[in-house]
């Protein structure tokens, strides 16, 4: 499961970041790394972005970035 397919209100463990090269490092070096938990806590009118809590800190991912996060449920 990514994390673009989770559901609002829903906590989430990261199980791998995919990705090559720069966008793979930008997503970590947000935080997004293997073993954090995330909190999804709501999204946009249309869908996109997602808005997460992560680390005591609130993130804004688009739902392209979200898909390259592996995830499991809480």
């Amino acid at each position: 499961m990514t994390l673009n397919q989770g559901q609002v209100g829903g906590t989430y463990r990261v199980k791998k970041v995919r990705g090559q090269g720069p966008l793979k490092r930008r997503i970590m070096d947000m935080g997004i790394t293997k073993g954090c938990e995330i909190y999804i806590r709501k999204t946009a009118p249309l869908g996109d972005p997602i808005q997460v809590n992560l680390r005591n800190y609130e993130l804004s991912l688009r739902k392209e970035d979200a898909s390259l996060i592996e995830v499991e449920a809480i």
